[in-house]
């Protein structure tokens, strides 16, 4: 297969993708070819022998929520009898259990809910900041905070101010789904627009907190609205790092050059929070404007949710998903799920398209170990965290679960040492020691249960089966000699 360009500039990082060319990529390109070379790249842009990982504890304090996401199974409305909000108690009993395993940060993320005033988020970061100075807040998504102002009649640079004189460090990039405006009306209608999610970021980077950038794929959306979403990060990106030269040289040029074309390409991202240049860092020592850190994307989880109930996208029905010319996919009643393949194939296009964007995160929560593990291959430097807990994917149907051993030996079977981070990717520790998670022995390894019959046989790797009586044919299955005999008994 022959492209229609030269990949070669674009390895070496002397060229930049154009959004046609991410498409003629995802479209054309073998996969293995694809897995080549985005791990070209992310060996140039990480040439380190090792892979990292973070331990953490995504911790959702209310579940209430405003918004009616048909891809959530997580929120609720306030008189429903499983909603909650948590007391600060029972917050700082999670974070203790995080620090206990060595854990160094917490993602802190909610529904919105309207009946809490702005102070509670204050005095709530300022208890955990004051009892447990080590651990890295990163916290509330663009989404909540439009809420926020909405809520507390605010604008988010002044909401964003105070919550970093309270102990916020850190924005997460929740809710970014996908920006195109035809796509959030029909899966989020009262959630924020694409616009006002990146707005929301771009005043944390003029604020000078890092934040992370995501995407969901695998439901509605068109392979263009796709590369659309990335193009929109990469410009930001382009305009965050163009802010940090900015501050370097103390504001000089501030609104030339990116920063102007940006501004020029975005205006609904800068119609509000207004952006001051000559107040740029002003005040603050060793001030540093803030950047997307990484990268994160994973597959719409259709199960128990409004969405998952959608039509199936089928090519003989719908023709070209990219089209939008069947009205079923240009309204959105159908969804195109996306397997490991799709996700591997994104993953590598997303690694040769943000050349900005210096680190990208496996999706292991929602495609497993091996996939999660898989991308290291397809341009992914990070495994994400370890998490102690995680309820919004799980309410939708993904429960998978890797604990700091499981981590480290997917990172060192795919050839890299593991090495535990913080949010701002230090490494905090490297495992390259006979004491590493993954090379002591297990104290409590998991066991199948062996069991056997009266009559001697055994009966081995069957889960379940300790209690069941063997139905024999021509026996009743009342008849208590036959129970006698063929009644299962654990052995240990």
């Amino acid at each position: 297969m022959r492209l229609s360009f030269d990949i070669d500039p674009v390895l070496e990082g002397r060229a930049r993708l154009t959004d046609a060319q991410a498409l003629e990529l995802y479209r054309r390109a073998p996969l293995h070819d694809l897995g080549d070379w985005a791990r070209a790249v992310s060996r140039r842009m990480h040439p380190e022998d090792y892979r990292t990982y973070v331990i953490d504890r995504n911790i959702n304090y209310t579940n209430v929520c405003t918004a009616k996401c048909t891809f959530c199974g997580f929120r609720r409305d306030h008189d429903d009898a499983d909603s909650y909000t948590l007391k600060f108690e029972q917050i700082g009993a999670k974070i203790e259990e995080l620090i206990s395993i060595g854990g160094t940060q917490i993602l802190m993320q909610g529904g919105m809910n309207d009946r809490l005033p702005i102070e509670w988020y204050e005095e709530l970061l300022g208890f955990i900041s004051t009892t447990y100075p080590s651990v890295h807040i990163h916290a509330f998504s663009p989404p909540e905070f439009v809420e926020f102002e909405r809520f507390f009649g605010l604008d988010v640079r002044e909401i964003l101010r105070r919550f970093k004189r309270a102990g916020l460090k850190t924005v997460p990039g929740g809710g970014g789904e996908i920006f195109a405006s035809r796509v959030r009306k029909r899966i989020g209608s009262i959630k924020c627009s694409g616009d006002d999610w990146l707005r929301v970021m771009r005043v944390c980077h003029e604020e000078g907190m890092n934040t992370s950038c995501t995407m969901m794929m695998g439901h509605i959306e068109t392979l263009g609205e796709r590369i659309e979403h990335m193009s929109a990060l990469r410009d930001m990106q382009d305009y965050a790092l163009a802010l940090g030269k900015g501050a370097e040289g103390n504001g000089g040029g501030l609104l030339s050059g990116v920063i102007r074309r940006t501004i020029e390409r975005h205006r609904g991202v800068f119609e509000k929070s207004p952006f001051v240049p000559e107040a740029f860092g002003s005040g603050e020592p060793g001030f540093r404007a803030g950047q997307y850190t990484a990268f994160i994307h994973w597959p719409f989880q259709r199960e128990n949710v409004p969405l998952g109930r959608a039509k199936e996208y089928d090519p003989a029905i719908h023709g070209d998903f990219d089209s939008l010319e069947h009205e079923d996919v240009q309204k959105g009643r159908v969804v195109r799920s996306a397997g490991a393949d799709e996700y591997l194939r994104m993953l590598a296009v997303a690694r040769l398209y943000l050349d900005n964007i210096r680190s990208l995160q496996s999706s292991w929560v929602t495609m497993g170990p091996k996939i999660g593990q898989l991308a290291l291959h397809f341009g992914a430097n990070d495994m994400g965290g370890a998490m102690m807990e995680e309820n919004v994917v799980s309410a939708a149907g993904t429960t998978y679960k890797l604990a700091v051993r499981e981590l480290c030996r997917l990172i060192r079977d795919a050839g890299w040492v593991p090495a535990q981070r913080d949010q701002y990717y230090n490494v905090v520790r490297r495992w390259d020691s006979p004491d590493s998670p993954d090379m002591v022995p297990d104290p409590t390894p998991a066991t199948r249960s062996v069991a056997k019959l009266e009559d001697s046989t055994w009966i081995g790797a069957a889960p379940g089966l300790e209690s069941v009586k063997v139905n024999l044919e021509g026996q009743s299955p009342d008849d208590p000699e036959r129970a006698k005999r063929h009644q299962l008994t654990v052995l240990g």
